[in-house]
């Protein structure tokens, strides 16, 4: 019977694509997880029968519960800021990632982390960040010494519970940084490699599940007391699987020893029979048949009674490979061998092929260590990851021009010095988000004694010096080029234009919101009508206190990116207005004017009711009731008072 669309299904469907996580793993709806979204106090914590551990809802809340932070720009740390997009965030990743998720949502192409592997050594983040917690504030906000990482004991009834709920907040947020054809890599090791993969398949569905891949990351091995363990993981998965296209690598230094006089190019042959996995006839009939041979006699993959292999193709694409000359005869005694021909390619075209799943080619830890040795001089970061796997993952994600990359566990930086020696070796311009949390090094360790207070001094330093490096080698291949312009006059060319675009980083910090948080609570002593006046009072004094004690550059970056802006938006101030302060502020994609004046002037006011093609933004003490109604009457949906 034909029916029209069913409505319903496709908005489930569009739903599951969206949150993956309120469904089951058989796929239904979980009216349950539904409701904690819109009315989680009406939801009891009594569930079925899946993955669950202690806390899990509670980080499901809090990833989804709003943030009262900010970001700062820190200029004395930053490196080339004009020229770069790229960033390096110090601060809790959670509360980054929160920020982040207005105005990189859905922007990200390739996110790669190296979570803390849950060893019962040093752990991971408490989560204990909130406004009204003080321990957070006082350690990152900001002084010096950095802030004190959790431990995470066996003895701990909580073990693996805590370590899922520091990684089930974070990937929910991450995942919707991700663009449709985004893709994610997390670096595991076999304590919560199977826990870690089970949190993915909720988080990001099984069906986007793309690949495991073993990295041969440790030199001399592990003792585990049983196995030298010389391996770790790489947990590989889409976004949205059908919209990904995977990179494939260039096949390199082939030999194309044969010609062909007609078509007049190289090429070389391998067999156009295959064997192997699904290759018996029993499974594959449409790929046995036989084949005329030039002297008419017929010819089979394999013999009669034997049942392991087959043609590579139908016997209509065979037929039209023979007919295009690009299958080739060769007699073997009385029978004849049949080859496929593969042209050498043409100025232009690849050879490719795909990627393994085995990385045993990309270096370990000791190359990662040794690559971070020659950029300082102390060892003031232990087992780093190699740039050479890095660089790999990101010729499978396709990661290219204009891409942005996210590691929100930035570590020594690794990720960073991969992005910006990629864009040199190939003239791209991807882009790359660091964000690495304050904290402390240990007072005995060599990175203390040298001066990195905090893990994220050796973030920054690391990709500073990656720079510095760049630049040292940019300059002599200038010089080179020079050189060997001037020793050949006939060549009139100017020498190669090395450039260093986007070579450099903006370092920002997190930090508490610079908006009043309310903290009044009511006397018991006094009437309802009384506490009302001191709450009047006590929000009058906050809001005054925010105009007389703000920072204006502080406030505009802290109103943009909560109003969805990218950390790369510009300020321009405009003339044409005489009696405020109004700036032009643009990411490339959205703009709106600001004024932080503490009064808007009615000729201010006026303008806007001639001019309504812009958007606005001020303070909401800066306007009366009749100036406020005429912006938002005018303007409407364009203006926003905070």
């Amino acid at each position: 019977m034909v029916q029209t669309t069913d409505w319903n299904k496709e908005r489930l469907e569009t739903l599951k694509k969206m949150f993956p996580d309120l469904f089951t793993n058989e796929g239904k709806l979980n009216i349950n997880e539904l409701k904690k979204v819109v009315e989680p106090e009406s939801v009891s914590e009594t569930e079925r029968y899946e993955f669950r551990w202690f806390g899990k809802s509670a980080a499901k809340r809090n990833a989804f519960s709003p943030s009262n932070a900010t970001l700062v720009y820190d200029e004395s740390r930053s490196i080339n800021p004009s020229e770069t997009e790229n960033l390096i965030i110090e601060g809790e990743n959670l509360e980054v990632l929160k920020l982040l998720s207005t105005g990189y949502r859905e922007k990200v192409k390739c996110i790669y982390i190296d979570p803390p592997y849950n060893t019962g050594k040093d752990f991971v983040y408490s989560d204990n960040y909130s406004q009204d917690k003080k321990a957070y504030w006082e350690d990152a906000g900001i002084v010096e010494e950095g802030l004190k990482i959790d431990t995470n004991t066996e003895t701990d009834g909580r073990y693996h519970s805590n370590w899922l709920n520091m990684m089930y907040s974070r990937l929910l947020i991450a995942r919707q940084l991700l663009r449709e054809d985004g893709v994610i890599f997390i670096s595991i090791d076999d304590n919560e490699h199977h826990h870690l993969r089970k949190l993915c398949d909720e988080i990001f569905g099984e069906e986007n599940f793309v690949a495991e891949l073993p990295w041969k990351g440790k030199g001399g091995g592990a003792d585990n007391n049983f196995l030298m363990v010389s391996h770790e993981y790489l947990l590989f998965y889409a976004k949205t699987k059908e919209e990904f296209e995977v990179g494939e690598e260039t096949k390199e230094n082939e030999v194309f020893s044969k010609f062909d006089e007609i078509k007049k190019r190289k090429y070389k042959t391998q067999l156009a029979r295959k064997w192997g996995a699904n290759s018996k006839r029993t499974d594959r009939p449409n790929l046995y048949y036989s084949v005329t041979c030039p002297d008419n006699t017929e010819v089979y993959p394999t013999l009669p009674n034997e049942e392991d292999g087959c043609w590579r193709w139908s016997k209509e694409r065979m037929k039209r490979e023979i007919n295009d000359g690009n299958i080739e005869f060769v007699k073997d005694g009385d029978n004849y061998i049949i080859y496929e021909k593969i042209y050498e390619p043409l100025d232009g075209e690849y050879n490719t092929k795909k990627y393994s799943t085995w990385l045993d080619d990309v270096g370990n830890t000791a190359t990662g260590t040794k690559e971070f040795g020659k950029l300082f001089d102390t060892k003031v970061f232990n087992f780093p990851k190699p740039t050479i796997l890095l660089k790999r993952l990101f010729n499978i994600a396709d990661f290219a021009n204009g891409d942005i990359i996210l590691d929100f566990f930035a570590g020594s930086g690794t990720t960073g010095q991969a992005v910006m020696e990629l864009n040199q070796e190939d003239g791209g311009s991807r882009k790359s988000i660091l964000v690495q949390i304050p904290e402390n090094t240990d007072e005995k360790s060599e990175a203390y004694k040298a001066g990195y207070k905090k893990i994220s001094d050796i973030t920054i330093e690391r990709n500073k010096r990656v720079i510095e490096k760049i630049k040292s080698e940019l300059e002599l291949q200038r010089l080179k080029d020079e050189q060997d312009l001037f020793k050949n006059q006939d060549n009139q060319e100017n020498p190669k234009n090395h450039g260093s675009d986007n070579l450099g980083f903006k370092v920002f910090k997190l930090v508490k919101s610079n908006f009043p948080r309310v903290e009044f609570a009511p006397d018991p002593d006094k009437t309802t009508e009384e506490n009302i006046e001191l709450l009047k009072k006590y929000i009058s004094e906050k809001e005054a206190h925010l105009i007389s004690m703000f920072n204006e550059k502080e406030l505009v970056t802290e109103v943009l990116i909560k109003n969805g802006f990218l950390l790369n938006y510009t300020l321009t101030k405009q003339e044409e207005f005489k009696k405020n302060k109004i700036l032009f502020a643009t990411d490339g994609e959205k703009e709106t004017l600001i004024c932080l004046d503490i009064l808007i002037d009615n000729e201010t006011v006026e303008h806007f009711k001639k001019n309504t093609d812009k958007k606005f933004i001020c303070l909401e003490r800066a306007l009366d009731t009749t100036k406020k109604w005429n912006l938002k009457h005018y303007l409407g949906d364009k203006f926003k008072a905070f």
